[in-house]
């Protein structure tokens, strides 16, 4: 995956496949636009087809993660960023539209980064609003700084949050919760995330990138077929009948079972020694 400044957001690739994004709006608290969006729809794709991807690890820059969408009504400001994709007309605003660019920027977004097989990780640096804090809902693993704040609100606007955020809270945090966290606005510390389950871990600020590499390195040595299948197969059981799932990882265990890595899983079982994943083509 191509290494450089985007619209909104620079890549960089990091041992032993870690594709590092950060989105790089700070003025602007790191809010979205369409064209961002879309940019980051493309990359999602292709970090999918990149085999020297192993994990993909977000962050910002600034004092925010992703405060939401950019509704300054100011022009991006992306200088001689480079682009991706074109951009395409947004067009007038109606409720017909309005409902197709949705499903086509702002939901796609957090579909493709749940879609993704690799593993994903959200370092939540600051602000995750609205936008932002779905896309880091969308990630595998949520690890905060302890100055993060994380919220939907909004309410506060008389919005819904229409990029699938509630969705995804009640996913993770049960409907119950996500009834208090939405209809009441709220924007938690990390502390508070971390009771609500919205995040895994918390670390102080200075050591955010440094914890959330060791777990981006982590994960990207492990056995990556079985993981991804592993992946898939949770998401899948989060939605599936108890005998669809089982079912499912029947299915994916006799793909996992035949590949080298899980000969190298049973040999260094065998030989008392760690095991050397990753050695041939996936």
């Amino acid at each position: 995956m191509d290494a450089g400044e985007y619209r909104g957001f620079t890549v960089e690739m990091r041992q032993p496949g870690i594709a590092l994004i950060t989105f790089n709006r700070p003025e602007r608290m790191n809010g979205m636009v369409h064209s961002m969006k879309r940019d980051l729809i493309e990359l999602m794709m292709q970090a999918q087809m990149d085999e020297e991807v192993r994990v993909v690890l977000f962050t910002g820059s600034g004092r925010a993660f992703s405060a939401g969408d950019d509704i300054s009504g100011k022009e991006p400001g992306f200088n001689d960023a480079e682009a991706r994709l074109p951009d395409l007309p947004r067009g007038g605003r109606s409720p017909v539209r309005t409902y197709g660019a949705l499903r086509t920027f702002s939901q796609s977004v957090n579909l493709a980064v749940r879609h993704l097989d690799k593993l994903s990780i959200a370092a939540i640096n600051g602000f995750a609003i609205q936008t932002g804090l779905s896309l880091a809902l969308a990630c595998d693993f949520r690890i905060a700084s302890t100055e993060a704040r994380l919220g939907s609100a909004t309410l506060r606007f008389a919005y819904l949050p229409d990029e699938g955020g509630h969705a995804l809270l009640v996913q993770i945090i049960g409907v119950a919760k996500t009834m208090d966290f939405l209809m009441r606005s709220r924007i938690v510390s990390a502390e508070e995330a971390l009771e609500l389950g919205l995040v895994h871990e918390v670390v102080p600020h200075d050591e955010l990138m440094e914890r959330a590499m060791s777990l981006a390195t982590e994960l990207a040595n492990g056995p990556q077929v079985a993981m991804r299948l592993m992946k898939r197969s949770i998401y899948n059981a989060a939605e599936l009948t108890l005998v669809q799932a089982m079912d499912d990882i029947a299915s994916k265990t006799a793909v996992s079972d035949f590949h080298p890595d899980a000969e190298a899983g049973r040999a260094s079982f065998r030989e008392r020694s760690k095991p050397e994943f990753n050695t041939e083509q996936l």
